[in-house]
């Protein structure tokens, strides 16, 4: 997956689409076929519940205000998580002095609807008031414990779980240096888990951050850093996959990485779910979106350490993706109308429920589980040329193999399939952005519908996750439609 930055504030949006719900239409989208309520077991929520998992959403104050928001979210989530009103710049915007008033409304809401509440978030260096980043280094510590003390006192018994420390860490898996690192170093983690947990000890505790799903440096950073505070004994439940995607590029290593933070002993929670999208919205991008919600629904369920999935949002209208990511949106299940998209029915029958007639594609952990293939692949002309880049991520049994193709020729390619060698031993698991077989030996990788055409000078990426009996070595001999590739 591409890096990708993360939004200091995730403001809500002007809902211009709400002078729309007068007429009735919106509410449909609350439930498969029905009205908000919903017949039993066709929401999210219930379908969730049934696997034993939960269907979160996250809502700012101001969402409140939209009877159509708040009633999809009553009805299809059954976790909240408020987008800003319990940070630091919220909740005490100067030294000592606390205003709870914004979080509170959140957890009522959550209350009238029998939905548990995602607290979020006790410390981060961003939405982090002046005040703090201008103490001397030697007042950090007591501010930092009386904020997470007060804070989590005031919720104790209303908080299911707390993200106690919020994007600790850089994109090369070095911990940030904000204002708690430089005045503690990396023991200010351990101090405000341990400063949570007294404050309430049946309040399940997270470390949550971005660019982990897969693996990675900071995946690997994040993984280190909850084996070390295991070790310790330091009291952490869990490590939440912020899964803030792009179409398309969700990492195919997402349900091992998962597996390996469940064996340290400790849950993980995809926490803040959206898949953003070139717009306006092309048929093929909504359809690779239902795709990569189910792929990411079944990764989950399929571990049972994961606990469950919280969209960042209810639907497009408000949702954060337009105002930081200029050309991009459409990142939610629910459309400007606040009608159900491909994804939300992809995702209902990921639960085990039934769609209402758009399409719900399958993601199984197979290699063929993305978008439909193109149905047929050209022969570049005369004077076509390529070349291929690989990377290996490998651990114990298992690695992921990210491979660019970069079109070297004079025309574009329309439609592609890329033919290599696999090491002995190795056998392909997944897949993403290309359709891989067989799963071993000489094996083939085709284009989907979205990624056809590579232009004269243009590149496309695509990558796999497989098993290995010892040989992690990147796969070799790659022909572009018949013509030799160098290495590149």
């Amino acid at each position: 997956m591409a890096a990708q930055s993360h939004a200091a504030r995730r403001p809500g949006r002007a809902l211009a689409a709400l002078a729309l719900a007068a007429a009735g239409g919106l509410l449909a989208a609350a439930t498969v076929g029905s009205g908000p309520a919903g017949a039993a077991g066709t929401t999210l929520r219930d379908l969730a519940e049934a696997k034993g998992s939960y269907f979160g959403t996250a809502l700012t104050q101001s969402n409140l205000n939209s009877s159509t928001i708040t009633a999809i979210a009553g009805a299809q989530f059954d976790v909240v998580t408020p987008g800003n009103e319990m940070k630091w710049d919220t909740t005490e915007p100067s030294a000592g002095n606390f205003n709870f008033g914004p979080g509170d409304q959140i957890v009522s809401f959550a209350k009238a609807h029998s939905m548990r509440v995602r607290g979020h978030t006790l410390v981060w260096h961003s939405q982090l008031p002046s005040w703090v980043g201008n103490l001397p280094a030697n007042q950090v510590q007591a501010a930092m414990e009386n904020h997470v003390t007060t804070e989590a006192t005031h919720y104790k018994g209303q908080v299911y779980s707390w993200d106690v420390v919020n994007e600790p860490f850089n994109e090369d898996g070095t911990l940030r240096a904000d204002a708690f690192y430089n005045a503690m170093g990396t023991g200010y983690i351990a101090d405000a888990l341990r400063t949570a947990h007294a404050a309430d000890p049946n309040a399940k505790l997270y470390l949550n951050d971005y660019n982990i799903e897969g693996l990675g440096a900071k995946s690997d950073a994040m993984y280190q850093l909850v084996s070390s505070l295991k070790q310790q004994g330091v009291p952490i439940d869990g490590v939440g996959f912020e899964s803030h995607f792009i179409v398309g590029q969700v990492p195919g290593s997402l349900k091992a990485n998962i597996q390996r933070f469940t064996a340290l002993g400790v849950n993980v929670a995809i926490t803040e779910l959206d898949d953003r999208m070139p717009v306006p919205a092309s048929a093929a991008n909504l359809a690779q979106q239902a795709t990569d919600y189910a792929y990411v629904v079944n990764s989950c369920l399929a571990v049972a350490g994961c606990v469950g999935v919280s969209q960042w949002g209810v639907g497009d209208p408000d949702s954060w993706i337009p105002d930081f990511f200029s050309g991009y949106g459409a990142a939610t299940m629910y459309d400007a109308n606040y009608q159900p998209k491909a994804a939300y029915n992809a995702v209902v029958t990921a639960l085990g429920g039934t769609g209402s007639g758009s399409p719900s594609p399958s993601a199984s952990a197979s290699a063929s589980a993305s978008s439909s293939p193109s149905p047929s692949t050209s022969v570049p002309p005369a004077g076509a040329g390529c070349k291929v880049s690989a990377q290996v991520s490998a651990w114990n049994t298992g690695l992921t193999e990210n491979i660019t193709v970069t079109n070297t020729g004079a025309s574009a390619v329309n439609g592609w399939r890329l033919a290599f060698t696999l090491p002995g031993g190795q056998t392909v698991t997944n897949a993403w952005n290309a359709t891989v077989s067989p799963a071993g030996g000489q094996v083939g990788a085709s284009n989907l519908a979205y990624n056809a055409a590579i232009p004269a000078g243009g590149s496309t990426s695509f990558g796999f996750q497989a098993d290995h009996t010892g040989n992690a070595a990147a796969a070799t001999g790659f022909t572009l439609n018949g013509v030799a590739c160098s290495a590149g």
